[in-house]
């Protein structure tokens, strides 16, 4: 067992706990990794702990088998479902959190998806701070994440008061064939907004060498932006930073009034004993599972059922998209080596003779043919695999899931049990149906299959990277868990800030408004601190 390392001031250093912090940050992800990068920015001394360690640098990075098949950077522990079935999650506990292995499509919500919608399967809640104050973060989270785009094409983008910072990611020729095509037909695809470190004008000072590799693969050169490299690594060996990694927090410990954390109490690798850290401000950034986990783990005598749960709303509204990936077989061969260049939002907001939203198309960014093999006929020759693959194109359709207090996590004999039933599905048929339309007309197509090796077998609830809502914010704190800063309203120094605090999800992957409101939310604690 390799034991935990603290590195503080450029070298690791033994833990120690006779510290005491300005915040002590729960998590790397999306929202820990760039907190704990803007509040250190700010020379807030801050313990970042980190359940997981580095993600290593290895071939294995790039070896598809090992990323898809064998699941080698997702963690084994086993949850549960509604019905106590084992759960095998597809997530992963690293430094960087699941941005170490997603796809870096970087979308703003549509301004739209801030407001109350009604859906065929229901009502998409409204959120309390509107698209325009999130704006002026989302330019900021598009520096700190280096994405890629190009404004003005897509007819559902919202207002922008900034272009993207890189200029749009070019397709290569078949993809470019193909989004063409999609256009003549009366479509509007546009380029993908992109996080990578990719200089398509001089390939050599370019990170990122666009390789077939990398949606839902670690990065073997760093060249995908990740809450890792951008964000932790840029900050953590300040001397006002300390980071622990293989550091499990096992329960926030409150004050007798059970109105402030007083102490975070550690399970670190090595140790023989459990560990305690104390701060002003402790945010949980865990994920939107865990996160809720964690409160619920918590529960004392001044908060019975978990910790920040007066409302009984965490672990509720557990939101994850109806999405699904089809694999498009066509005649003309696809020897494109990344593909997720341009998007389609055109059914977003339904169509005519639909009026509910549908969704957003996108390519999927890498495709190899061990990919295929968990829903290929047993005995399946790789040779019919490899000659599939060259004239595959893979597709990925998201739809709005929408909030239900019957989906949930919850905390039965110590483990994590998801517990959710399917919502909305109807718009996401749809869409699935409308697409593979779209595609018999683009290229003849020969054949459409469900692809569902892309993230695992079951894909419809053991791919949670798009997890969110579990404490939902808002103004009321009998119908939310969370203030309109991410503080929740029954601890006044715990914040929760990563996807947890969505009230609704949107269609489009939740990434950048889980960094944008973590930037946002670092104002507020920067200024809380003076």
């Amino acid at each position: 067992m390799v034991a935990a390392v603290i590195f503080t001031n450029a070298h690791p250093q033994p833990a120690t706990l006779n510290t005491h912090y300005d915040v002590i940050i729960i998590g790397t992800g999306a929202g820990g990794g760039t907190l704990a990068h803007q509040l250190a920015l700010a020379g807030k001394k801050i313990l970042v702990l980190e359940r997981g360690a580095f993600l290593p640098t290895e071939k294995a990075n790039w070896d598809t088998r090992s990323v898809f098949l064998e699941n080698r950077y997702h963690t084994r522990e086993v949850w549960s479902d509604k019905e106590g079935k084992p759960l095998h999650p597809g997530t992963g506990y690293w430094v960087g959190g699941n941005t170490k292995v997603y796809g870096a499509a970087l979308f703003r919500l549509r301004a739209e998806d801030f407001e109350r919608l009604e859906h065929r399967g229901g009502i998409s809640s409204e959120w309390p701070v509107k698209y325009d104050e999130f704006e002026p973060y989302y330019c900021r989270a598009e520096r700190l994440f280096s994405v890629h785009g190009r404004g003005g094409i897509d007819p559902t983008e919202p207002r922008r008061s900034q272009e993207f910072p890189f200029p749009a990611v070019s397709s290569e020729p078949r993809m470019q064939e193909i989004e063409d095509e999609v256009r003549t037909l009366g479509f509007k695809p546009f380029p993908t907004p992109l996080g990578l470190k990719l200089n398509e004008a001089n390939m050599v000072e370019s990170a990122c060498i666009r390789c077939d590799t990398c949606d839902g693969y670690p990065c073997l050169v760093d060249g995908k932006a990740d809450a890792d490299v951008d964000c932790v690594r840029p900050v953590m060996h300040r001397p006002n930073v300390t980071l622990l990694t293989q550091a499990k927090v096992t329960k926030l410990i409150t004050t007798a009034s059970g109105r402030a954390i007083e102490g975070v109490e550690v399970e670190v690798t090595g140790a023989k004993n459990l560990q305690r850290f104390t701060a002003d401000i402790v945010a949980v950034c865990c994920g939107a599972i865990n996160s809720a986990a964690l409160l619920l783990q918590s529960a004392c005598d001044r908060h019975p059922r978990g910790l920040a749960n007066s409302s009984d709303l965490v672990g509720r509204n557990f939101m994850f998209h109806q999405s699904g990936a089809i694999l498009a077989i066509t005649r003309s061969p696809n020897p494109s080596r990344y593909m997720k260049t341009f998007s389609l939002n055109d059914f977003y907001f339904g169509e005519k003779d639909y009026d509910f939203p549908m969704g957003n198309i996108q390519p999927i960014g890498s495709f190899l043919y061990e990919m295929m093999e968990g829903d290929a006929p047993p005995m399946t020759p790789d040779f019919v695999l490899k000659r599939m693959k060259t004239h595959a194109v893979p597709w990925w359709l998201t739809t709005e899931d929408l909030a239900s207090t019957d989906n949930r996590v919850r905390i039965v004999d110590g483990e994590i049990r998801l517990e959710y039933t399917p919502n909305n599905t109807e718009s996401f048929k749809r869409l699935m149906s409308r697409w593979t339309e779209v595609l018999k007309k683009v290229d003849a197509l020969e054949h459409v299959v469900d692809l569902h090796a892309y993230f695992k077998k079951r894909i419809s609830l053991e791919g949670v990277g798009h997890q969110n809502g579990t404490c939902r914010f808002g103004a009321d704190p009998t119908k939310s868990v969370l203030d309109l800063n991410c503080r929740t309203h029954d601890v006044d120094n715990l914040y929760v800030i990563d996807g947890s605090f969505f009230p609704s999800c949107g269609a489009v992957n939740p990434s950048l408004t889980i960094i944008a409101n973590a930037i946002r939310v670092a104002d507020h604690l920067i200024e809380r601190m003076k």
